[in-house]
């Protein structure tokens, strides 16, 4: 006589055996499956971004008047630019490099970044890459007619999971005592704590919390921006009464525990054995203050903030990536801000829109095969209601740079743009280069700078609803 009841629960015995095997097969298979390996080997990113702090104040770029012995072991071991070009301001820089776009295409306003835009955040968080922005925002349009700009839901809007930043609703102190927000809470600070110090701590413990998944740093510093005052390594900190102090001499200070914070976040790295696959950047956001000349081996060199000229636009760009295998090197060809969005896209292997201005250098720090950018362009419109002369735009090459106004430059010859070129008598390679510079420049939108810009018309956004 057979039992059923006895074969019933032997097929669901069977039935369950199976069942588990497949899931714990199928966890398995999650575990080592193609994209978490794709992730795992994905480069992490720093970007490092010094506020105010020009081409010439580096040791590896000449500088006799800064000691900055982490950078420049950065640029020995790694690659080091000589032909970095920003913005000249501050917000203008930002909203580039963030965008990868030309100030043309989407700059409103100063101290502002249209909520419609898509920042490298939105496009590294969107890859998987875990997302902190630290250091100075500058961006939510407080000194605008922007309607949103005391929401704090602002950095996560354009990407950044985490946030340690100042000035996203009022400025406050920068150094001592700082106003600084972390995660839409502002910290509580005394007399005895340095804003640079917070940020920078926040950054080596977020990179502790995440070293076992793909994560993108970007930390536009607030050093080295005036009010220059002393920093904890100045004998004047350990007294109240002059850790306030304005002085130019605490540039040299402030440049030099730059370099410092930059060593705290290589130490991190090194320490968790993330080095080799972390892509380290340190760049400028524009020239350096106008209060400050600098020393270097080829003469003094003024400060250039606000204008134009190289001395507002070249800043330094060293890149460290030992998985690139780019050690020692110098490339000379031209990189401008719109660059960094679509090359951090090509690293974790993700394509970027049309509209995007930059081209990916990947291939160049990855050592591969690159074609240099003939040319460069360079929008600059710093408040909209304002027509100033040091407004305008130009396209240049390396050695030649053509200015909207007509004006020429041989820059290999005539750094700081003292005797235009006369075009009548150019010969047949400046010839050349003009007309192709003539060409960039007819190919942009550019705004008219004899007449005022369209008024601002801000959009009405629930940032508290959007990610």
């Amino acid at each position: 006589m057979i039992n059923y009841p006895a074969i019933n629960k032997f097929k669901v015995l069977l039935i369950v055996s199976l069942l588990c095997l497949f899931a714990s097969c199928k966890s398995k298979q999650r575990r080592i499956s193609k994209e978490d390996i794709v992730n795992k080997n994905r480069p992490n990113i720093i970007l490092m971004m010094s506020d105010d702090m020009g081409f010439e104040c580096l040791s590896s770029n000449g500088s006799t008047s800064y000691n900055t012995p982490i950078l420049d072991e950065l640029a020995t071991n790694g690659l080091k630019f000589t032909n970095c070009f920003s913005q000249p301001l501050c917000t203008p820089s930002r909203v580039k490099i963030m965008t990868g776009k030309t100030n043309n295409k989407n700059y409103i306003d100063f101290g502002y970044l249209d909520p419609f835009q898509k920042t490298f955040g939105n496009v590294m968080r969107d890859a998987g890459y875990k997302t902190l922005v630290a250091g100075k925002w500058q961006l939510n349009g407080v000194h605008t007619q922007e309607k949103n700009c005391y929401d704090l839901n602002r950095p996560d809007h354009f990407g950044f999971d985490e946030h340690c930043l100042w000035w996203v609703t009022s400025q406050g102190s920068r150094y001592s005592n700082p106003r600084i927000i972390t995660n839409k809470q502002y910290l509580k600070t005394t007399i005895d704590d340095y804003g640079p110090d917070i940020i920078s701590d926040y950054v080596v413990n977020f990179i502790e919390e995440n070293k076992d998944q793909p994560f993108f740093v970007y930390y536009p510093m607030v050093l080295v921006h005036s009010p220059f005052q002393p920093t904890p390594d100045s004998p004047e900190w350990s007294n109240v009464k002059t850790r306030s102090k304005i002085n130019n001499k605490y540039f040299k200070d402030m440049v030099e525990y730059t370099d410092k914070i930059v060593g705290k976040i290589k130490n991190k790295l090194d320490e968790l054995r993330l080095t080799d696959n972390t892509i380290f950047i340190f760049t400028g956001d524009n020239g350096t203050h106008t209060k400050i000349t600098s020393q270097t081996k080829n003469g003094d060199y003024s400060g250039g903030k606000g204008l134009l000229t190289d001395n507002g636009t070249h800043v330094p760009l060293i890149i460290n990536y030992p998985n690139g295998t780019v050690q020692g090197k110098t490339y000379d060809g031209l990189i401008e801000f719109s660059d960094f969005l679509p090359t951090f896209a090509e690293s974790a292997n993700i394509p970027v829109g049309d509209d995007i201005d930059g081209k990916s250098f990947f291939k160049l720090i990855n050592n591969q095969d690159y074609k240099p950018k003939e040319s460069i362009f360079i929008h600059y419109w710093p408040r909209t209601h304002k027509i100033e002369k040091k407004n305008g735009c130009f396209a240049r090459t390396v050695d030649f740079k053509l200015y909207s106004t007509g004006d020429f430059f041989d820059m290999a010859n005539d750094k700081w743009e003292k005797n235009p070129l006369n075009i009548a008598t150019l010969n047949r390679h400046e010839k050349d280069v003009y007309l192709m510079l003539q060409a960039e420049l007819k190919n942009r939108d550019i705004w008219d700078f004899t007449t005022i810009r369209r008024p601002i018309e801000f959009p009405k956004i629930n940032f508290s609803k959007m990610r």
